[in-house]
Parts: C-alpha cells; sequence; structure tokens
C-alpha cells in the first residue's frame, strides 16, 4: 500500500491554479450602456408581445383573407382568389355609394367640429368668470361613450323627443329625422359634431396658451387689430395643433360605426351606409369575410391618402421643393 500512494503522487503532478499560468480568461464586464440597452428591450419586451399579438397578426390575416373567399359557417377553410375581392368591390355601386356616405359624413362633421371648437377654445382662453364651468360642461361629451351618447341623441330625435316638441311649440310639423333619407345624415352629423366638440376644443385651447404672449404684444406695438393678431399670430401658432385634429379627425370619422348602428343601422335606403358599416353588415350578416376583409383595406388606403395629403398641405410642406 505505500509503494502504490507513493506512485500515485509521483504520476499525479499537482494542479496548478489556472490563474497562476494564465490559462484562465477573466470575466467580462458588461458596459453601462449594453446593461441599459438590455434592460430597455425587457421593459418594450410586454408590449412589443402584445403589439405583435392582437394587432400585427390580425392584420396580416385580415390581408391574407382580402385575397380568399372565405365562410366561417363552412367546413372549407379560405380558398384563394387573387385579387377577385379588389376588382369585385370596386365596382360594386353598393360599395361605391358607401364610400361617397362616408366622404359625405366626414365633410359635414369636420368643419364644424373644428371651427367651433376653436371659437369656443379662444372665448374660454380668455379666462373670464365661470370658464371653468363652461369648459368642464363642453368636455364632459368627450367622456361619455359614443354608445350612451347615441341613445340620449336617439330619444331627442323621436316623436317624443325634444327636437319635435320644439317645432310642434313653435307651429311646424313633426319631422322623422332619422327615418328621411335627406335628413338622416345630417341628423347623424349633428350629434356628432356635439360630441367632438369638448375633444377638439381642448386641445385648442392648450395650444392657443402655447403661443408665446410676446408675439401678442409686439403685434400690438406695431398697430395690428384683433383679425390681424388672429390672422398672423394665432393661426400660425396654432398650426400644429390644427393639424394634429384635422388629421385625427378624419381618421376617427372615416371609421364611424357605433353612431350609424345605434341611430339608423345605415338605412333609410342605404342613405347612412358608411364603408366600416358595410364591412360589418359583408363579415357578419353574409359571412363574407373575404370581401369584407378587401374593403377594410381599400378604406385603409384611401384613409392614409388623405390624411398624407392633409398633413403636407397643413404643415405647409406640400408647396415645397
Amino acid at each position: 500500500m505505500t509503494q502504490t500512494a507513493q506512485t500515485t503522487n509521483i504520476t499525479q503532478p499537482k494542479r496548478v491554479p489556472e490563474l497562476v499560468t494564465g490559462t484562465r480568461r477573466p470575466r467580462r464586464r458588461r458596459s453601462p450602456v449594453r446593461r441599459i440597452r438590455v434592460v430597455g428591450v425587457l421593459f418594450v419586451l410586454p408590449a412589443a408581445t402584445y403589439v405583435a399579438i392582437f394587432h400585427l397578426f390580425p392584420l396580416a390575416y385580415g390581408l391574407y383573407l382580402s385575397f380568399t373567399t372565405y365562410d366561417p359557417q363552412s367546413r372549407s377553410g379560405p380558398q384563394p382568389v387573387g385579387i377577385g375581392n379588389y376588382t369585385k368591390i370596386l365596382t360594386d355601386p353598393v360599395f361605391l355609394s358607401s364610400l361617397l356616405v362616408t366622404a359625405k359624413y366626414v365633410l359635414y362633421v369636420l368643419p364644424g367640429a373644428v371651427i367651433l371648437a376653436l371659437v369656443l377654445a379662444l372665448m374660454v382662453n380668455r379666462g373670464r368668470r365661470g370658464v371653468g364651468f363652461f369648459r368642464t360642461a363642453l368636455y364632459v361629451p368627450h367622456v361619455v361613450s359614443l354608445t350612451a351618447v347615441s341613445m340620449v341623441w336617439l330619444w331627442l330625435y323621436s316623436e317624443q323627443g325634444w327636437f319635435n316638441q320644439i317645432l310642434r311649440a313653435v307651429g311646424i310639423g313633426e319631422r322623422q329625422f332619422l327615418l328621411e333619407s335627406g335628413t338622416a345624415l345630417a341628423a347623424v352629423a349633428v350629434m356628432r359634431i356635439w360630441k367632438a366638440l369638448g375633444g377638439n376644443m381642448v386641445l385648442l385651447l392648450a395650444g392657443l396658451q402655447s403661443v408665446p404672449r410676446e408675439l401678442y404684444e409686439a403685434a400690438a406695438v406695431d398697430g395690428a387689430g384683433g383679425w390681424a393678431k388672429f390672422r398672423y399670430v394665432t393661426l400660425p401658432g396654432l398650426r400644429g395643433m390644427l393639424t394634429y385634429v384635422v388629421v385625427t379627425d378624419i381618421v376617427y370619422l372615416a371609421q364611424s360605426f357605433g353612431e350609424i348602428y345605434i341611430l339608423t343601422r345605415g338605412g333609410p335606403v342605404d342613405s347612412t351606409t358608411t364603408v366600416n358599416y358595410l364591412i360589418y353588415k359583408q363579415a357578419f350578416q353574409f359571412n363574407d369575410m373575404g370581401t369584407a376583409s378587401a374593403m377594410g383595406f381599400v378604406l385603409f388606403a384611401l384613409i392614409s391618402a388623405v390624411s398624407f395629403v392633409s398633413l403636407r398641405q397643413m404643415t405647409g410642406r406640400g408647396g415645397r421643393r
């Protein structure tokens, strides 16, 4: 046993620490910038995952369905048809009529919702007594859901509603505002203007309060009147906020659905059938997901084009070379 132990001690040399021999690599420390980047990615990851699952994937699947025929009630899955859905809807008079109704609805609502909101913002910006209550009262409709507001206006337009009571009081006969093709879209537009006033007013008021007072003082020294101050100081100072309000209003109004569904259901005689309401009917009443998806992407392209042109014109970039 003694000889075996001595032999083992001879054949197995002592282990030398790696740091002494220089073979072990020193541990690299992460730089602070790299650490911050990793932490940033970890913070963004949940939101990015949410967007990818609930926004990008449905968008990509909708684009795929727009090139297929698909009825969810049938056992067969989507069947490719190429650009057949797009050629069909671009020659469909019902879809073209819905595009015209959507454009008219935007034109009815947008000027009133922006100009009246600007007038109210100018009044509130003067800071007179009772302005706080006035501002709060105007903003309340903006925070109430569109469905609840539409239900209230459905009663206002009814035979027992305030509008017909006023007409009877002044000796004018009753009107079926939502049942006549000549007044239905305008009646919905009035409700939508009232709903949009508060939000637009608050945004424009914030824009007014960001205009430097020194500019008004300099204009007064130069002898500028009220209109000249508004023309050459207020409007240029509000250009950015006005652009934001107009573009966002176009985007929201072109996708109108809730008020149409509650007040008119697209009638009478499709006079209030917007593109979004037609998409709903095509998808969930006729179960034609392919055509409905194609309509949605055509609407998306039109909204993007109109918003882009409006953005360039209002920011003054459209005329630059």
